[in-house]
């Protein structure tokens, strides 16, 4: 975090007015301090925002080698990072050096300024951002990954601590000469990895994203009798915007992942053709900002946990989610989005995550270093993926099934792969097999224009085709289309409205689905146009019909 209090020190650590602090004043509760008082915990939610106003506080990262010091915030400067907006676990500890006084606000008061107080959000979003950046950068060991590149698990938990904005340093058990001294420390073997360790203290091993996101407090405390206005399924960017929309105009919003923000696009290196950013931005950060801005107006996200099952028999709908809770709303925006297409090959799941991958971030990029890669697809996410991998790999092998690009893909893509001398595109071609024992070791592909199939010694491949809809948890509630996408407004035949009793005078709305109040945006949509930017304007455009749906 150093990197960023020195460069952008007046930014990540603003000093409050008088003026400025008067105003905080009608939100919090002045609070006497003594020396060495622990005012917050790492993993605690239960904490609130402080501007000392006599004395100092520091701010502490515990981890393997004990507790290390981040800042000391003097008179006039304030704690927090983005988990203190969002109701979720610390990252750090905070404890009285100096003893003063400080002017506390809980979390649901802060949100009331940061809404209200156009000068004051401004400065306390931009240093809550700043600091979740300098954590992140800082790559302090307060969770500690012990992992191997040629594990599937240790992958899925880097992309999921990644993705969630986790602050985290990644140990590697067969490069780093002190592993060993690590594992002895916590009693645990190379069988036992990935191995996570929290503030030095928790040992989880191979543990699955719901158990990480709860070791973390990742999540907000949901109660579960709380009927919500909108609950909205799925973090891409068309869930993000309802949940930005719908919250901004006052609605209890609730948004459900089962993963991380960002959905598909979330694995984007970069996107250059959504409106606003002409040097590009890539997925994850696009998420992530998308994700601040809802919870700046209120709205909740639990990751790691998805929906299973939709009652949608009586209102208030119900939604059973794979921890084994069970949530009450109004209404509901399905943005569960699509996941890539699997390949039918026999043993393609022994190498995921192992020489397969269905995205392509600076993650998946480290693993592959110099080699050659293969991406499949011919899209605009397989565009940006070889173009990105390109930048550092010694090859990318693009191979489509089409005869080309132009019908599917961007043209300012397709210019930078004719261009590039990094990037060999192979039209009418398909892998036929795969090879290796625990690891992808090389690849075998047939051409059209070849009378037999190739075998390269290639390891890595990015696989990028077609959609899937998540939309198991919807069947027998609401209509699909053959393809399994949900089907909205005039796409309900007026035989399945009939099957499905529908209650009122009207059609269903622009988005709605057969069931009233219940709407679908974004990929996850029957005939959506499959871009962010679509995305975007349907989860906008959709908190309008859920105003008129609560209303009836």
């Amino acid at each position: 975090m150093a990197s960023i209090l020195v460069d952008r020190k007046e930014d990540a650590l603003p000093k409050l007015t008088t003026e400025q602090i008067a105003r905080l004043e009608p939100h919090g509760t002045r609070l006497r301090t003594h020396r060495n008082q622990v005012l917050s915990e790492p993993g605690s939610r239960d904490r609130q925002f402080m501007v000392v106003l006599s004395g100092s506080i520091e701010i502490l990262r515990p981890g393997i080698a004990g507790d290390d010091l981040i800042t000391l915030h003097m008179p006039g400067e304030f704690s927090g990072e983005l988990s203190t907006l969002r109701s979720t676990g610390s990252f750090v500890r905070v404890r009285v050096r100096e003893e003063g006084q400080v002017l506390a606000l809980n979390d649901e008061a802060l949100r009331e300024v940061v809404q209200t107080d156009a000068e004051l959000s401004e400065l306390i979003m931009r240093a809550f951002i700043l600091r979740r950046v300098g954590l992140i950068a800082s790559q302090q060991d307060g969770v500690v990954l012990i992992g191997s590149r040629f594990s599937a698990s240790t992958l899925r938990v880097q992309q999921f601590l990644t993705r969630n904005g986790a602050p985290y340093v990644s140990v590697d058990v067969d490069t780093d000469l002190s592993v060993q001294a690590l594992l002895d420390r916590f009693h645990v073997g190379i069988d036992d990895v990935p191995i996570v360790i929290v503030r030095g203290k928790q040992v989880l091993k191979n543990p699955s994203n719901h158990e990480i996101a709860a070791e973390l407090s990742l999540n907000p405390v949901i109660d579960q009798t709380r009927v919500r206005d909108v609950i909205v399924i799925g973090a891409g960017p068309a869930g993000l915007a309802a949940a930005v929309y719908a919250a901004s105009e006052g609605l209890d919003v609730l948004v459900v992942e089962a993963n991380a923000p960002g959905g598909q696009a979330g694995s984007s290196s970069k996107i250059e053709n959504y409106l606003g950013f002409p040097t590009g931005i890539s997925g994850g950060a696009l998420a992530g900002r998308a994700l601040v801005q809802s919870q700046k107006f209120g709205a909740e996200l639990t990751v790691a946990t998805g929906a299973v099952r939709l009652k949608c028999d009586h209102r208030p709908y119900e939604i059973e989610l794979s921890c084994g809770e069970t949530l009450r709303t109004r209404s509901i925006v399905i943005a569960s989005g699509a996941e890539y297409r699997q390949l039918a090959l026999e043993n393609l799941n022994r190498y995921v995550g192992a020489g397969i991958y269905y995205a392509a971030t600076h993650v998946e990029a480290k693993l592959c270093g110099e080699d050659e890669v293969i991406v499949v697809g011919g899209g605009n996410s397989a565009g940006q993926a070889a173009v990105f991998l390109a930048g550092a790999a010694r090859h990318v092998h693009l191979l489509v099934r089409s005869g080309g690009l132009a019908e599917s893909m961007s043209r300012y893509l397709i210019r930078r792969i004719e261009e590039s001398p990094r990037i060999t595109l192979h039209v009418r071609t398909e892998i036929v097999a795969l090879h290796g024992e625990t690891q992808l070791e090389r690849v075998t592909w047939k051409s059209a224009m070849s009378a037999e199939p190739e075998t390269h010694p290639i390891k890595h491949v990015f696989l990028m085709t077609g959609a899937v809809p998540k939309t198991e948890w919807l069947k027998g509630c609401i209509c699909l289309d053959k393809k399994g996408f949900v089907l909205t407004g005039s796409a309900v035949t007026a035989e399945e409205l009939l099957k499905a009793k529908w209650p009122l005078p009207r059609a269903p709305g622009l988005f709605e689905t057969n069931i009233p109040g219940v709407f679908a945006v974004g990929d996850v949509r029957s005939g959506s146009a499959k871009r962010v930017a679509s995305a975007v304007g349907e989860g906008s455009v959709c908190v309008q019909l859920v105003h008129a749906a609560l209303q009836e």
